[in-house]
């Protein structure tokens, strides 16, 4: 099966690099590259591909609300494009939809990587934007002290084993990581996180980090971007579902 891509980003020729990695692959094809985010929602809806790569700075629209438009009304999933240094948005894309993020000096093999790990459903981030996501979260984003009053509520759904993967979801920790921890296999890990996914209605393990902080299973400040960065493989780039 072919992954359909839109490739969007106003530099032209970052543009044309990655679409040009990303269609000489067999099982790849870029449908469409376009320079803005107004003009990526309308490529998606035209063409019903299968991930849209998003600049998270472009004009006319940004990548933040055309995520946000496409994950609203298309099966499309969508990894944005940013510069580490100088985006201050990973946390709103993840909200607005996003399936991962990737930095602009990828590699080419990890970019193709990550386009085939999004396609399949999973969801990915480059570590040193994972550690981001949680400083963000803990450091700079004001949280209540107190967990939201219905977090006990949402969270009674779950036995107190999916808790713990919750917990070691929110953490950063790999499928592996968490088998080690619960003294179980993978394959029961996979289940609990099925699980938790499915009762709590979250689409991946990047919204599964998010509701860990939103109903204060994880305490913000706490130091846990070591563990996400653990995870990475040897290429680099951490699939949220290993």
């Amino acid at each position: 099966m072919t992954i359909r891509v839109v490739v969007a980003d106003d530099q032209e020729l970052v543009r044309s690099g990655f679409a040009m990695i990303l269609d000489v692959q067999e099982d790849i094809e870029v449908v469409a590259e376009v320079g803005d985010g107004a003009a990526a929602v309308a490529a998606v809806e035209r063409l019903s591909p299968d991930v849209a790569l998003l600049d998270v700075r472009m004009p006319v629209l940004d990548g933040i609300e055309a995520c946000r438009v496409i994950s609203a009304r298309s099966a499309c999933r969508t990894v944005m494009l940013t510069t580490f240094d100088s985006d201050e948005y990973v946390y709103e894309a993840l909200h607005a939809g996003a399936s991962g993020f990737l930095l602009k000096d990828v590699r080419r093999d990890d970019l193709v990587h990550a386009v085939r790990v999004v396609a399949a459903g999973e969801s990915l981030l480059a570590p040193s934007v994972a550690r981001r996501l949680i400083e963000e979260y803990t450091a700079v984003t004001a949280r209540p002290a107190a967990p939201d009053p219905l977090a006990a509520e949402r969270l009674g759904v779950l036995t107190a084993r999916e808790r713990e993967t919750l917990l070691h979801l929110g953490r950063g920790l790999s499928n592996a990581e968490i088998a080690a921890a619960l003294v179980v296999s993978e394959h029961t890990v996979k289940s609990h996180v099925g699980n938790v996914l499915s009762k709590l209605g979250l689409r991946d393990r990047i919204q599964a980090v998010i509701c860990a902080y939103e109903t204060g299973l994880i305490a913000a400040g706490s130091a846990v971007a070591g563990a996400v960065a653990g995870s990475a493989g040897p290429s680099g780039v951490s699939p949220s579902g290993e």
